[in-house]
């Protein structure tokens, strides 16, 4: 790890950069020595619904505009050139399917069927492309893919230009952000749950070349190994998001939620007054992070789904190591509401009880330790 002294004490990266704390001697690294390869980004996510017109109504009131709908599929994207970020196939349940990610080089995409026994085959998406399907030791279906065609830029919703102490940028006019939907630029992460999370933290690091920002670990229990992280792209010295990925451990294996950049704070309010108005439930929000110091926003959307508006997210190049921190509730916000029961899917339901049974019965990571320093940190 890279320090340097002043006035004789040792300053690390952790210190006024992410995280007070630092890898202890043994620790994982947090990524992988030689990885097959390196994804670009998180290219879209893909869920089944029932009623593809409820979700189009929505995905419009939350920010999105629409990049191609059929009869069995509707395509959803940002105002930022690219691949869409969304495809919601009509289904008979609603369900997460998986996430895909983006490769820079198509010769990536053959290094990886040649390592992992799989076929490159053509992928289902606006403007065409190549897949290669695999699944992670969760059990989700992941998609690589190489996009033969960008989606054209969009009109961007500017942001506000803002008054700061003497420095005055606005003068003679007023402030009136227009009562609209956040309008979504680009998709920014995803958040799962799973019971094997060692074994899913090093596949995408092994298998994907991704890296971690920031490690979580329960109270006492730091020696049993970090049970979140903060997972981003290597870009090399190109800084990219503080984290693309972010998996914790949990009785349930399953979609948590995923975020959407939009301009700026405002953006996020007047979008949250929109969508207050026209009767969606809120889930946690307005606030900013602490791991990543976005600021959020947390909806549901009408089949339960939390997606998150943000802005202002941290950027890190790969020399930037992993921070270590404890997981608490409290640790999720610098200032904001407190996390509320629905964002922390603290409500306790049938399914959530059928998890818990199963993961203490299975082979996997849950084990009475672990389930009650889960417990014990969405309290603390």
């Amino acid at each position: 790890m890279s320090e340097t002294r002043v006035n004789g004490d040792v300053i690390t990266a952790h210190q006024d950069l992410h995280s007070e704390q630092g890898a202890l001697r043994g620790e994982h690294p947090g990524r992988s020595r030689n990885p097959v390869i390196k994804v670009a980004d998180l290219a879209w996510l893909e869920f089944e619904k029932p009623d593809l017109d409820r979700a189009e109504v929505f995905a419009r009131d939350f920010g999105f505009g629409v990049a191609g709908r059929t009869e069995r599929e509707l395509w959803l994207r940002g105002t930022f050139a690219g691949s869409p970020c969304m495809v919601i196939r009509r289904g008979r349940t609603s369900r997460f399917i998986g996430p895909a990610f983006r490769v820079a080089e198509r010769g990536d995409l053959d290094r990886l069927a040649r390592a992992t026994g799989r076929d490159v085959r053509d992928a289902d998406v606006p403007g065409g492309g190549k897949v290669v399907d695999l699944l992670d030791p969760s059990g989700f279906p992941v998609r690589v893919v190489h996009c033969s065609e960008r989606l054209p830029a969009l009109p961007e919703q500017q942001p506000l230009l803002l008054n700061f102490g003497t420095d005055h940028r606005r003068t003679n006019t007023t402030q009136r952000p227009p009562r609209e939907p956040s309008r979504i630029q680009r998709l920014g992460h995803v958040v799962l749950e799973t019971r094997v999370f060692a074994r899913a933290l090093d596949w995408y690091l092994d298998t994907l070349g991704m890296i971690v920002s920031d490690f979580l670990f329960l109270d006492g229990q730091r020696g049993r190994g970090p049970t979140m992280a903060f997972i981003r792209c290597d870009l090399g010295s190109v800084p990219a998001d503080h984290h693309t990925l972010a998996m914790h451990l949990g009785p349930g294996t399953g979609y948590v939620h995923s975020a959407y950049q939009v301009s700026d704070l405002d953006s996020i309010a007047a979008g949250g007054e929109y969508l207050k108005e026209r009767g969606y439930k809120r889930s946690w929000g307005i606030g900013r992070h602490i791991q990543g110091s976005q600021l959020f926003d947390y909806w549901r959307d009408p089949d339960r789904f939390m997606l998150e508006h943000f802005a202002d997210g941290d950027l890190f190049s790969c020399d930037v190591e992993p921070g270590w921190a404890p997981m608490s509730t409290s640790g999720l916000a610098q200032w904001g509401p407190p996390a509320t029961r629905d964002f922390l899917g603290a409500s306790p339901s049938p399914q959530r009880v059928r998890d818990v049974i199963e993961a203490l019965r299975g082979d996997n990571e849950m084990d009475p330790a672990r389930l009650f320093g889960l417990l014990k940190a969405a309290n603390s």
